[in-house]
Order: C-alpha cells, then structure tokens, then sequence
C-alpha cells in the first residue's frame, strides 16, 4: 500500500473501451427526452400530446395521467410525473419516449402544455420573513450550538471581527451527464445502468418504488464520469427510465441534458453566513460565532451545515455556531463536494485572516498560536491533528516567509501580486460494508465488493489493500465493483468510499488468508471464498475525534486595467492518514484544489427572480477551470501514524482538496489589492472599483 499504481481502468477510459450507462447499445433500445416545467410555480392544466404522438418514431409521451404509478418515496424529488403540482421551474412534468434521440428531442418540442400559475419567491436574503431554525442541518448535525457565553466574551474582546460573506449557488457538472439505461426482463426482473455513487442505494429505491424484492432489481454502475455529490443519491432520471421502459416493454435510455441539470440533480445552497472573532491582543481566540443562512426548496429541507467546521477548527472557550434556513419556490438543493466545509470554511478561513491582518500577527502565526489539543465542541481527543505541521511544511515550500506583509505593495506593471493561506478539515466517514475475497486454484484471487469508482481510481485501491493482506503481487488480484449483485456497500461520498470500502475487503482478504493457513493440500477447483462484514466495527462510536487536515497557499496577479486574477502557483499540504496510492491520491488532492479556485474565481449561478431559474445552466456560461487557470498547483502530504481509524490507517481525501482552497485565494487577492472582497466568485466586475 502506498505505491503509486496506475489505475486499472485507465487505458480502457482514454481509448473509449469503457462503457458508461448511457452507452450499453441494449437490442430494440428507446430513447427518452425529459420535459421541464416552464412556470416557476402552479400546476399544469393539460398536456396536448396528439402533435407529438404524430411524429415519426415516437413511440410514447408519459404524463401525470398515463405514468405507472410508483409508491411514495422517501426522497421527494423522486415523486416524477404523480400529480400536477409544479414546486419550481424545471420540474419534470412529461417523457417523450422514441426511436431515435432526437425524435425524443422533436416530440418534446412539439408538445402543448399549459399551467396554472402562482406567485412564487426564489430570492434568499439575510431578513427573508420566512427564515426558521431547522433542528438539524445535514448529516444529521444539531443546528444550534452554544458554548460558554458568546455575547460576553465577544464583548469583551480587545480586537473583534465582525464580517458577513455570501456566496451564490453553485452547481456540480460532472463531465458524463445523469444518465440510466432500464430494461424490464419477460420475469419481472428490471436491470438499469445508471451514473450513481451507490448502486446498492438505488437498488434498494427502486424497489421500494416498483413494489419489488430487492433480488428482482440489479443496478450496475460500472464507470461514473464523475459525481462530486450530485449522484449520491437516486435521482428522477433513473426513476423516469423505469417508467418508461415499464410502459413500452423495451429497453428505455435517458440521458440527461445539460441544461436540465441545474434543476433536477441538487446543487450547493447559497449562503449568507456572519463570522465574529474576538481575541486577545496576542491572538489567542476567546469567542468564535458563525451564523449561517441558506435556503431550501418547497420539496424537501435541505441545510448545508456550514457552521458546521467552526466547531472543531479552532481553541475557543465561548462558541455559538447556527443555522437557519428559508423554503422557496427553487430546486432542491443537495450534496456539493465537501458539503458545509467548503463554504464555511471559506467564511471562517477569510475572517481569520481579517483578524490577523488587525493583529498585525501573521496569518501561518495566528492559526498557530490557536491550534487546540482536543475538540472543542465534543472535548474528545483528536485521533490525529497535524494542522500545525501542514501549516509549516506548506510555508517552507511556498517560500511563505519571504513575502512582504504589506498588502497592495508587490507589483509587475500593471499587475498587483499577492499571497494567502488558508487551513482545510475535513472529519473522517465509514460506514458498513461487505466484501468477499475468493482464492482460485491457479493462485489468483478475485474481490467483490459493490463500491463505486467515480474516477477515484477505487478499483486499483482496493485491489492493493487486497494484495498487501494476502502477500501476492497486485496483478494477482482480481475486483469486482459497482453491480448491486454484489456484496452490498455504501456510496462513494462523504470521503467515505475507500476507508468503508477498504476495511471490509481487508476484514474479508484477512479471513481469507487465515482459513487458507489452516487448509492442508491443493485448493479444490472451485477455490475457496470468504465474506465478511463490517457491521459492527462501524456502528461503535469512536472515543477520538477524527478529521483529515491540511493547508492551502496560493500566490495571485491582479491586473489592474481589466480586474482579471491569474492564480500562479497554488500549493496544498495534507495530512490524511496513511495514504494508499500516492498517484491517486494526488490526483484527487489536485481536483479538490481545482475545484476550490472555480469557486473563488469563476463558478457561480444567478437565480432569475422573475422567471424563478438559474441563469448559468450550460458549460458556456458556468464557467469550470480549464487547464489554462491552472497552470502550477502541487499537492504534498505528510503521512499519519493513527491507529483509530481503520485497518489501513488511512482517513477520505476526495474532498479536503477543495476545502479552504478559495478562501487562500481569496486572502490572496486582499493581500495583493488591499481589498477585502467578501463575495464570490471574485469576477472582474466585482474587482474593478476596488483597483487604482
């Protein structure tokens, strides 16, 4: 373990021999087009279907009216075309079923649809009348909590911060859109192809859904162009394909388009979140608040748990740390890559380094000086907290201690030069899985577990792990992932997927080995295989609080004439346990990092308060990275020793990449300019009136 094998799967992505779902090519395959609503509120009144239904090839258009009725669903995104309601535009209200794709297309287009429509509110604001405090936020976290007494200490305080910073919704766009390919067998079986995180999960909903064992459904995920979040849970497409095929009694793909996507696959809430510091004279933080409001749709709640990281991040005797939220007429909002961490810490890391600048103290210094031994909010002890040691590691690669503190100073012509630092958590995930390891009687050995590589690289993990158990070269091990058929397994998210993954392969492979120790003479032909569970190692709360840490550094040019920011070098220095794969692991600390400078320099969605949608819902106008924004960004880790973790030691690393990352960019740019900016992305226009 550790050594930086290259992916599996690799070659079979770059020459196209990899199959995702929307590409199985299933004999006598229908192709389906989704109708959103057009209205951002009301009902639809009728659906004319005659000039569709007239077109060559379309072979079905389901509606409310005709669609199989499916039982209610524990998610409510998933209740597709079951009454008439419209909670947001986007919605879908209609599937065009045909021969070709673009027959779909051409009888979506032609079909005539009218609503009823009501008034509708889809702009979230720090007064909004309808704010209230939830009970908890995601992942199951208390909304509200206080420690010792804020307002007396903050008051108290000799050097105080008091800042608010927003920032819009945010939008994941996975380079392989949501796609399911559904398929009904004579028997009643159904089997889908679809781009989800967890195909267990959408195994065991669709189910529930159709009236079905679980046995009768087999979901297979073989490769996901990327998820970030947006597939960890079932979404209405794979609902829809279902459907479809249900009705017709033929294989059904659909593909989502990419402009539906913004309103039908959940999206990073906008926030408005205040950050007070109060603090000693010598840095030391007495008081730390973090209040943070978001919205929510009508749908469902959904809280992104933003205060969430102010918990835990820093020594404080005194902490209130809240929540509160408003239900408007929009898509639901869900999973984002390193949901809550990444836009609160942006809030926390940006005001830290607002206080250090009133301190006159440096940034790397006063993060230093406030570095706790234990959790702050749980008092438990840390499994392992090597913040500091990311912190000075990081700066004496960066060259940190060389600059010049004095913002607006450091200039190239026209351009203002600046740098900035920020620290990353992010907590450690597991949850139950299966596994089985197989030994064949030539030698080989096969590994089934129904884990997902959304390009992680999971197959080639797991497959070491495996292999360092079992004392046999990697090449002798054989994975077998993402078929709900399978030993079940949790989703890939959360930074969850490798350590849950892993420990039920190494419990299985472990078991393996010692039942082999005890055999005497050849295995028999059909070889010899062991399951295994991790059930209960997982349900035990641990006594240490476990987090992976890091620490960002990023170096800026502004231009002055036209408010451009160039990132010119950025650098992340992690300590995530033991890590598994070096060639891996990077590459997901340097996508996280990527990720991280679209949402301080270019991602961003404007929601339309008159038509009630989001503005940016295509490539052209949501703007990602490109490879010429990212022209020098390295990634360094220091390997952890913690024993509290799992059998390998290692803690998920997909998502502190992008935490903290914005907001060193972010301090970058007020250390280059002298501006504090409190809004992203941090555009031109936003840039220019603060420049000479």
């Amino acid at each position: 373990m550790g050594a930086p094998v290259v992916r599996r799967e690799g070659r079979d992505k770059v020459t196209g021999a990899a199959r995702y779902s929307a590409e199985r090519n299933l004999p006598g395959c229908l192709y389906a087009w989704p109708v959103p609503a057009t209205v951002p509120r009301g009902r639809v009144t009728a659906i004319h279907a005659a000039g569709a239904l007239a077109l060559p090839g379309v072979r079905a258009v389901l509606t409310h009216e005709n669609a199989p009725r499916i039982e209610e669903p524990d998610d409510p995104i998933l209740a597709v075309l079951q009454n008439d309601h419209v909670p947001h535009r986007g919605w879908q209200i209609a599937l065009v079923v045909a021969d070709t794709l673009e027959g779909a297309r051409a009888g979506a287009e032609a079909l005539h649809i009218t609503y009823e429509s009501a008034p509708h509110d889809v702009v979230l604001t720090e007064d909004h009348p309808g704010l209230y405090t939830p009970q908890t936020a995601n992942g199951g976290y208390p909304a509200v909590r206080e420690r010792g007494d804020f307002d007396k200490a903050f008051a108290a305080a000799p050097v105080r911060i008091d800042a608010m910073y927003t920032l819009g919704a945010l939008h994941n766009h996975p380079m392989e859109p949501h796609a399911s390919t559904a398929h009904w067998s004579p028997e009643g079986h159904l089997t889908v192809y679809d781009t989800g995180q967890g195909s267990t999960t959408v195994r065991d909903t669709l189910s529930t859904l159709f009236g079905l064992r679980p046995d009768q459904v087999t979901v297979v995920s073989e490769h996901v162009g990327g998820g970030f979040g947006s597939k960890g849970t079932p979404r209405p497409q794979v609902v829809l394909a279902a459907m479809a095929a249900l009705h017709t009694g033929r294989p059904v793909e659909l593909s989502l388009p990419r402009r539906h996507m913004a309103a039908v696959v959940g999206h990073r809430a906008p926030t408005v979140q205040r950050v007070r510091l109060g603090a000693e004279a010598d840095g030391t933080l007495t008081s730390i608040a973090h209040e943070v409001i978001s919205h929510t749709s009508t749908v469902k709640e959904f809280v992104e748990q933003a205060a969430v990281p102010a918990r835990m991040m820093y020594g404080s005797a005194h902490s209130r740390t809240s929540h509160r939220v408003t239900a408007l007429d929009v898509p639901s909002p869900s999973w984002m890559r390193a949901p809550g961490e990444a836009p609160g810490m942006y809030a926390l890391e940006s005001a830290l380094d607002e206080l250090a600048s009133a301190l006159g103290v440096d940034p790397v210094e006063l993060r230093l000086r406030n570095d706790p031994a234990d959790e702050p909010d749980s008092a438990k002890p840390f499994s392992s907290r090597n913040l500091a040691a990311c912190l000075r590691e990081g700066a004496t690669r960066f060259g940190w201690h060389d600059r010049d503190p004095r913002p607006a100073v450091r200039r190239e012509g026209h351009l203002l030069l600046g740098t900035g630092v920020a620290a990353a958590t992010y907590p450690v995930y597991v949850s139950a899985s299966h596994a089985s390891a197989h030994a064949a009687a030539d030698g080989t050995y096969r590994i089934a577990v129904n884990a997902t590589d959304i390009g992680t690289g999971a197959r080639t993990v797991l497959a070491q792990i495996a292999a360092g158990v079992l004392e046999t070269p990697v090449e002798n091990v054989r994975v077998d992932i993402g078929d709900s058929d399978l030993p079940d397994a949790p989703l890939a998210g959360g930074s969850s997927g490798t350590a849950s993954w892993g420990w039920s392969v190494h419990k299985a492979a472990t078991g393996l080995v010692r039942q082999l120790g005890e055999r005497t003479g050849p295995l028999p032909e059909e070889g010899v295989t062991v399951t295994a569970d991790t059930v209960q190692e997982t349900a035990a709360d641990s006594p240490y609080a476990r987090h992976a840490f890091g620490a960002h550094f990023a170096e800026v040019a502004v231009d002055t004439r036209t408010g451009e920011v160039r990132v010119r070098r950025m650098l992340g220095v992690f300590a995530a346990g033991h890590i598994l794969n070096s060639r891996t692991a990077r590459s997901q600390f340097i996508g996280g990092m990527t990720m991280g400078l679209g949402m301080a320099l270019t991602e961003g969605s404007t929601m339309d308060p008159v038509f009630g949608d989001f503005t940016e819902s295509d490539l052209a106008s949501y703007h990602v990275p490109a490879c010429a924004d990212v022209t020098d960004i390295e990634a360094h880790w220091i390997d952890e020793d913690d024993p509290h973790l799992n059998p390998m030691g290692s803690k998920g690393i997909g998502e502190i990449g992008i935490v903290g990352a914005a907001a060193a960019i972010g301090n970058a740019v007020r250390h280059a300019t002298g501006a504090r900016l409190r809004t992203l992305p941090l555009t031109p226009d936003r840039l220019l009136p603060h420049l000479p």
